[in-house]
């Protein structure tokens, strides 16, 4: 293999440091066998590790957790006169020319940021990746950067906590990906320059707020003016190619505003960087998009808070959060029941689809004895029913049952109330597992997916049975069951519990 090109990474001090970068980055990608162009970059293959991993877990942590009001998008909505941050932020902290966000990164000290206890209570969750937000849509770095001086290693924690959360996943057998909003800067401190405020007068590459551009009027127009600059864009790509030098993450996430045109030249530059750089380092990766942002069976997609209702002959993944109203820790989060979680886990790994679960830390660097709980329920469900999780498949049929789920993203503000009578199913090893969506308070479980039936018009399941087992804390535990040409039916202790009671079915 030839020698790894280096890219001169520094900070906007000059031109020519930019212009350096930018060649060296050309030459990867001249070098690989990934072109910036979709008909290259459609050589990229889901891979196996994320296809079998279905579960992992993503950390909205920053400057934002200081305020802890409102949501992670704190840093704009306190300059956008009106809004409740605004008025909030008045009141708690004076007027934004006094005091502007980049006067919370001295409060953001994190002294109890224990990476350690963070990949441990990870993996006690049974997450087997762990996507960091490297940065948000603030401009905040949370790892030791070279080309600004705005970040965690340098300011605030003075730690450098990508880096020490790479350490902790790997020590604790964990994935790590990385996440990266650095886009939506083009626009999101922009009101700021509406009034006197800290974010006046002219700015240069490397200031904490530059550029602060107009928002645009629609955030999923395309075509949106002003349109980020080339300046802009290549400070961009360089910030997201030295993530991926710097951590050599395995899923490289980006959220909804690389769909804009002028993105799209840089983006495919990232991608032919990224899966060059991979093939040196011998390891499969993949980037997460959402929307049409980048052309189809050249990343993963995937669904910011929300399913898909049919199983898919390709891999997706679905990004959520604990709390229904933020992914930052804020003081009046609403937290979902770990219940609620593992139905829609169930649900998306039957589909074809990872679940990718945020969970927002306290400023201080502790997680919240809620976000602990839903976690541990998580996490302990999975200790028992894993088998049907884990490098599972889809089975020819995802499932049955009378909710219904609606596709699309945004659609999880309110629970599914799932039944007994949902069903999922997935295949693993030499089972088929049968998933009722929650428990049944008669102990009665109706499969009809696996009646009996002539083979020949049957079109679901006409296997023979050899048994029958529920999974259990105590092991794999027998059950009554029968079958006829309505339904398999299985009879089980009574169960009122919300939990999805998974049922193992061996075949003669």
């Amino acid at each position: 293999m030839a020698q790894s090109i280096t890219v001169p990474y520094a900070s906007a001090a000059g031109h020519n440091s930019m212009t350096e970068a930018l060649a060296a980055v050309d030459q990867v990608i001249d070098s690989g066998r990934f072109c910036a162009d979709w008909a290259s970059l459609q050589q990229h293959r889901t891979p196996a590790w994320f296809a079998q991993a279905k579960f992992g877990i993503f950390i909205h942590w920053g400057v934002y957790s200081v305020p802890a009001f409102g949501s992670e998008w704190y840093s704009r909505n306190m300059y956008i006169q009106g809004s409740r941050e605004f008025e909030h932020h008045v009141a708690t902290y004076g007027p934004q020319k006094d005091f502007g966000y980049k006067d919370f990164i001295p409060m953001f000290t994190a002294p109890h940021f224990d990476p350690e206890a963070w990949a441990s209570l990870f993996e006690q969750a049974g997450a087997r990746y762990v996507v960091p937000v490297a940065e948000h849509h603030d401009g905040f770095q949370m790892y030791a950067s070279a080309i600004s001086r705005w970040n965690a290693a340098q300011m605030g924690p003075q730690r450098d906590v990508v880096g020490e959360l790479e350490q902790a996943c790997d020590r604790h057998g964990m994935v790590l990906g990385t996440s990266t909003h650095r886009i939506e800067h083009w626009f999101f401190m922009g009101h700021g320059r509406e009034f006197d405020s800290d974010i006046t007068g002219p700015m240069q590459r490397g200031d904490f707020y530059w550029p602060a551009m107009p928002e645009p009027a629609d955030h999923y127009d395309q075509y949106s003016e002003p349109a980020p600059t080339d300046e802009y864009l290549s400070d961009w790509l360089l910030r997201t190619c030295e993530i991926i030098d710097r951590f050599h993450p395995r899923v490289l996430y980006f959220d909804w505003w690389i769909l804009h045109s002028a993105a799209a030249k840089y983006l495919k530059k990232i991608a032919a960087f990224y899966y060059n750089r991979a093939d040196e380092w011998g390891e499969e990766v993949t980037i997460c998009y959402k929307h049409d942002a980048m052309m189809f069976g050249t990343a993963t997609p995937d669904i910011e808070r929300g399913q898909l209702a049919e199983a898919k002959p390709y891999h997706w993944q679905t990004d959520t959060a604990i709390a229904r109203n933020s992914w930052c820790y804020t003081e009046g989060n609403s937290f979902k029941p770990w219940t609620e979680l593992v139905q829609d886990l169930v649900d998306i790994v039957a589909k074809n689809g990872n679940l990718l679960l945020n969970v927002g830390p306290k400023a201080d660097g502790t997680i919240s004895d809620e976000d602990q709980a839903v976690l541990h329920g998580i996490g302990g469900w999975l200790k028992v029913n894993g088998e049907a999780i884990y490098g599972s498949k889809p089975w020819r049929r995802f499932g049955e049952g009378p909710t219904e789920i609606t596709e699309g993203q945004f659609g999880d503000g309110v629970a599914k109330n799932f039944t007994s009578a949902d069903a999922r199913y997935t295949v693993a090893g030499s089972a088929l597992y049968a998933i009722a969506m929650r428990g049944a308070a008669d102990g009665v479980y109706r499969f009809t997916r696996l009646k009996e039936g002539d083979a020949e018009h049957n079109a679901d399941f006409h296997g023979m049975i050899a048994g029958i087992a529920r999974l259990s804390e105590n092991g794999a535990q027998p059950v009554e069951w029968s079958r006829d040409a309505e339904a398999l039916v299985i009879h089980d202790q009574p169960n009122d519990g919300e939990a999805p009671v998974v049922f193992r079915i061996t075949q003669a």
